[in-house]
């Protein structure tokens, strides 16, 4: 007989970035933008890591951190959010993989596949993100 795996106690893992400015300031003011209102609620977070930028190399180091998150939100009404996040901080998309102020990504929603234009779950660089993979407290 085997054993039942429990569930998780999170929704979703969400990655943030930042590259700009007060990096890790800018990464503790996301995760509150995101929890603002209670319809997200921090389960745990790592520490803040410091990584290499990723496809254009020419600009500053990053600043991530990973969260584990409770939502009774939908995996696209939570990329909302992230995306609410980002605009309400000031992010200004001008160049793919450019420097950014913040970056709010969903890895992983409740153990589904997601394949839609404006959301892949897990997300599709997951495996190349050190900060997901070895999450520190």
């Amino acid at each position: 007989m085997t054993e039942a795996v429990p569930a998780p106690d999170y929704d979703a893992l969400i990655g943030i970035g930042s590259n700009v400015g007060e990096k890790a300031r800018n990464i503790e003011r996301a995760l509150d933008l995101l929890c603002a209102d209670g319809a997200v609620r921090l389960v745990r977070r790592s520490g803040l890591y410091r990584s290499a930028p990723w496809g254009i190399v020419d600009q500053d180091w990053f600043v991530n951190a990973a969260a584990a998150v409770a939502t009774d939100l939908d995996a696209h009404a939570l990329l909302r959010r992230c995306l609410a996040v980002e605009d309400k901080m000031g992010r200004v998309r001008s160049q793919k993989w450019g420097p950014r102020l913040v970056d709010v990504d969903i890895l992983t929603y409740r153990g589904t596949t997601i394949d839609t234009p404006d959301l892949k779950v897990p997300h599709p660089f997951i495996e190349q993100r050190s900060f997901v993979l070895v999450p520190r407290e």
